[in-house]
């Protein structure tokens, strides 16, 4: 029995590392081809360089000064602290009058019963800021007051200097300071722990919004900008601030900066149509009323679509980002893929995600509205009815542009992206070289494929040596 060597073979080696950057995990985007930043740094820069001049040209420079009138927001505050609780009968300090005839059927009724028989409540408050630092006052806490004192507590005074000196100071509001403080203090530290370098950016980038809002928006708006036009320019500079400051200067951030802005525009287009087809004031609380008051030559309406254009635009970077992302993710799982195929994957992530947003954002918006809502139910009024009314009408508005201008980001977003992956032809990324599904894992390339065998194979298979009797 004699036994023979099979035909040689190349040993097996391990798969060279693969020079394009095909890479399997999801680490920072490969770039881009230098002819497509360039395609790309020639729609941005110029519309950076407009945002700036913008900036420049609109900054206000801190908000007017007025006249304080005392009404609502209005008026001079001071910290205090309530430092002596006394009860005592309500009809000795005569703090509310008997309902008429009994009559207790009424809310009304119901609660000048409960004054004039309940036991009401003597708080004495020192004044612990401003120039009139420990003074104090007294003040009648009624029994169904929603806002009940406590001994020690810290509270907020409003201060008008030219009522008479027993009215003077007045508590307006608990000082809530430090829970307020300490929540941030838990949410900034679990986003620095769950995502660490980009949850620290992403905290720097909420606070330059804050500062744009602040120092830019606002004070503009009331120097007597056009709300809609500081809106854009403002949220123009929100969006490349942060999205590039978390994202990084990318071309994947660069996309998704595009399908952001053709989104805000969009938005903009449709809440102008149509907040001024439904007539739309954006006078309908106390608030604007009073903003209205103070500054007549607000455009409440402008400030209205101002307010639709901000309020989306977190949740437009939301989207657009994770779309481009997903492109990019799929692109470099199979570099073949061409643009349709790109385009077709990542829809249906996006049809996914439209359906959380949506009904994220109308939640939202509902929740905000609850008391309103409440109100109308109290009143048996019919859908349409309160549809109709223009406070409810504002919301409906509010949350059906934004949910359009985001339901058009998913589309718009993943068409850029898949067109500028695939026609990307000039850098590593780019370039689509032939790659082998590995078996058992259906679209993964893989390395090339080993060069084919010797047509003669034993019929046992395996690599062994072939006995001949």
């Amino acid at each position: 029995m004699t036994t023979t060597q099979p035909p040689s073979q190349p040993p097996a080696q391990n798969p060279p590392p693969d020079p394009h950057g095909h890479s399997h995990n999801h680490g920072p985007a490969a770039p881009v081809s230098k002819h497509l930043r360039k395609v790309i740094a020639a729609v941005l820069i110029p519309f950076a360089v407009a945002v700036v001049v913008g900036l420049a040209v609109l900054w206000p420079g801190g908000a007017p000064a007025h006249e304080r009138t005392g009404v609502g927001f209005d008026r001079q505050t001071q910290s205090a602290t309530v430092t002596k609780l006394q009860e005592l009968p309500c009809s000795d300090v005569n703090a509310s009058q008997t309902p008429p005839n009994g009559d207790t059927s009424t809310a009304e009724g119901q609660s000048a019963q409960s004054r004039a028989k309940g036991t009401c409540k003597k708080a004495t408050i020192e004044v612990t800021s401003g120039k009139e630092k420990g003074r104090t006052f007294t003040e009648i806490v009624q029994p169904d007051s929603p806002r009940q004192l406590r001994q020690g507590q810290q509270v907020v005074v409003a201060y008008e200097p030219k009522a008479p000196d027993a009215l003077q100071y007045s508590v307006t509001d608990v000082n809530r300071k430090f829970p307020m403080a300490l929540l941030a203090g838990i949410f900034a530290l679990a986003v620095v722990v769950v995502g660490r370098l980009r949850g620290i950016m992403a905290l720097v980038a909420l606070a330059l919004s804050f500062l744009v809002l602040t120092f830019f928006i606002l004070p503009a708006i009331l120097q007597g900008s056009n709300p809609l036009v500081v809106a854009v320019i403002g949220a123009s500079a929100i969006m490349l601030i942060a999205l590039y400051l978390c994202h990084g200067l990318t071309a994947r951030t660069s996309v998704a900066v595009l399908g952001t802005l053709i989104s805000l525009l969009l938005i903009g287009l449709l809440g102008s149509i149509f907040i001024g087809w439904a007539s739309l004031t954006g006078n309908t609380d106390d608030n604007t009323g009073l903003i209205h008051g103070l500054y007549p030559s607000i455009d409440m309406s402008g400030l209205l679509l101002a307010g639709v254009i901000i309020g989306s635009l977190g949740v437009l970077d939301d989207v657009t980002v994770t779309q481009t992302s997903a492109v990019w993710e799929l692109h470099q799982a199979d570099p073949t893929m061409g643009w349709r195929g790109l385009y077709r994957a990542a829809i249906r992530i996006g049809r996914d995600h439209i359906a959380s947003v949506v009904n994220t954002l109308v939640l939202a918006y509902a929740g905000a509205a609850l008391p309103l809502l409440l109100l109308f139910s109290i009143a048996q009024s019919s859908v349409g009815t309160v549809a109709n009314s223009e406070l409810v009408a504002e919301e409906i508005v509010r949350t059906l542009v934004g949910s359009i201008g985001l339901v058009a980001s998913v589309p718009v977003t993943t068409a850029l992206a898949a067109l500028v992956v695939s026609a990307d032809r000039g850098t590593p990324t780019g370039r689509a070289t032939r790659v082998t599904a590995t078996p058992g894992a259906p679209g993964t390339p893989s390395a090339p494929a080993p060069a084919p065998a010797p047509a003669k194979q034993s019929r046992g298979g395996g690599g062994g040596r072939r006995r001949k009797h």
